[in-house]
């Protein structure tokens, strides 16, 4: 017996939005769920001295149309989350964005750019002279850091994109926590008659007869399923404990899904009795939005404006693939060097002053098995099979099937959630 017009396999940002929009066109949907909550990589956990604390996602990076327009009707505000850049390097503080030697002929090669390479390989083709050598390292630092991507596939050509549409000063942050919006779309869900099911881990889809079934244990039938996971879930080999199966193979979709790429990120959040390094060596530090240090956790950030005992610290990328097995204490004992070497206060000190700490490495997270996407130079014709459907049963939604300057975000993600129901709709 069908039990949905639709099942939808995963109930993150992609997921929701389909299922919103889906159940809004009186269609029955079913939402099946792995975690025990709803969200995905948003996961924003309550605290009572500072409100909220986000274990994921949590910028807003631009005026970016989708997910705007959906906090807007859902009457959620959100607050600009500027600050001053900061550098710790050499024992030294600096502030304003860093002078990049070469960066204006940097830009003007990879304008000129007629064939996509990777990154590395553009730079290392393009500025091959020892006096470029700093130019690389920040730029390759950069694409490591912020789009948590390797630099040897990470495409020049996105890249070029990204960097072009850049708005520095267009950065938010939901005004209590992203956990509001996932909030806000299961109780539409709900609301228009859909059913978000928790705690049921899709082993395997079946779309041979007229029907698709979703296995877990269980058995769920629909017309049409639309699998809004990860990447680095779909990216897993056959016979992985994490692996979806899908029946009969479909090895066009399943070799274009290993042709995207998929970061990884180690992100720590530390909760003070007190905001401690808004005056440190005669720095005024109390308009810092980000510090950039040469640490192994290297980036930090703070909540600025809001002048909140929170300090945030992020490693991406290759260098955080290698940490992809360490144990959370040792990450946290990197965080904590790494604030002491750069505030200079003893390691004992920022300890004592602790009042809780989340270590989250997204990297082994059993359902997620990583950060979020970003191109490769064989991503656009991937996304060309991956937006397809299988026979008008099977479809994909995910952040990694966004194609545009805000790869890797939730507007990402809603957007190919949008996508994919107006898809569905279609047929």
């Amino acid at each position: 017996m069908k039990n949905a017009d639709i099942i939808i396999i995963g109930a993150g940002a992609a997921g929701l939005m389909a299922a919103r929009l889906l159940t809004q066109a009186g269609k029955k949907v079913l939402v099946l769920e792995a975690r025990n909550r709803a969200g995905g990589r948003i996961h924003t956990v309550s605290d009572d001295a500072v409100g909220h604390i986000e274990l994921g996602a949590e910028f807003i990076h631009g005026d970016l149309p989708v997910t705007l327009e959906l906090l807007d009707k859902a009457g959620i505000k959100y607050n600009h989350a500027g600050g001053e850049m900061w550098h710790f390097r050499d024992g030294k503080f600096s502030v304003g964005d860093e002078e990049m030697d070469g960066w204006d002929k940097l830009m003007d090669c990879l304008n000129q750019l007629k064939e996509d390479l990777s990154i590395s390989s553009f730079l290392q083709d393009y500025f091959p002279h020892e006096k470029y050598q700093p130019l690389k390292k920040s730029v390759l630092r950069f694409v490591a850091g912020y789009d948590s991507a390797n630099p040897d596939k990470a495409s020049a050509f996105a890249l070029r994109e990204e960097w072009q549409n850049e708005d520095n000063g267009a950065q938010h942050r939901l005004e209590g926590g992203y956990g509001l919006m996932i909030d806000y779309l299961v109780k539409e869900i709900e609301n228009h008659g859909g059913a978000i099911q928790f705690e049921s881990a899709v082993k395997s889809v079946d779309h041979s007869t007229g029907t698709v079934t979703a296995i877990n244990g269980s058995v769920y039938e629909a017309d049409k399923v639309l699998i809004a996971l990860p990447l680095g879930i779909l990216q897993l080999p056959a016979g992985n404990p994490g692996a979806i199966e899908i029946k009969p193979s479909i090895k066009e979709h399943q070799f274009a899904l290993q042709q995207i790429g998929f970061g990884a990120i180690v992100k720590v959040l530390l909760k003070f009795d007190e905001v401690f390094w808004e005056q440190i060596g005669g720095h005024d530090l109390s308009n810092m939005g980000f510090i950039l240090s040469e640490e192994r956790i290297p980036t930090w950030w703070t909540q600025v404006p809001k002048h909140q005992p929170i300090l945030t610290g992020w490693l991406g990328g290759p260098v955080a693939k290698e940490y992809e097995h360490a144990p959370d204490e040792e990450l946290f004992e990197y965080a904590i060097k790494a604030l002491s070497n750069i505030f200079g206060i003893s390691y004992e000190e920022i300890e004592s002053k602790l009042v809780a700490h989340y270590v989250v490495n997204w990297t082994v997270d059993e359902y997620t098995r990583g950060s979020y996407a970003y191109d490769t130079t064989t991503s656009v014709k991937a996304r060309e099979v991956l937006n397809n459907s299988i026979d008008n049963k099977l479809f994909f939604a995910g952040e990694y099937l966004y194609s545009g300057p805000s790869m890797g975000t939730v507007e990402a993600a809603l957007t190919s959630g949008k996508k994919a129901a107006e898809s569905i709709l279609r047929v």
